[in-house]
């Protein structure tokens, strides 16, 4: 690590660093492609016991398709 990486990582985390010129960095819109992002995500957060009865995708996914065959009460 050189001088310049230590006194980077020293600073606090919410600075930007001396490099960047924030004149450049004007008019970036939070959010911009979230929906495009969301469109194409297909992921869910499962609670933690969930995951522990189901710990891998295959597992979840073979559960999930047992349910969707068996016929509603």
């Amino acid at each position: 690590m050189n001088k310049n990486e230590e006194s980077a990582s020293s600073s606090s985390d919410d600075e930007l660093r001396p490099e960047y010129d924030l004149t450049t960095l004007k008019g970036g819109v939070r959010g911009k492609y979230l929906e495009r992002f969301r469109a194409g995500t297909n992921l869910a957060l499962l609670a933690p016991e969930v995951r522990r009865a189901f710990p891998t995708d295959e597992a979840v996914n073979e559960a999930l398709r047992t349910l969707m065959h068996s016929d509603p009460a």
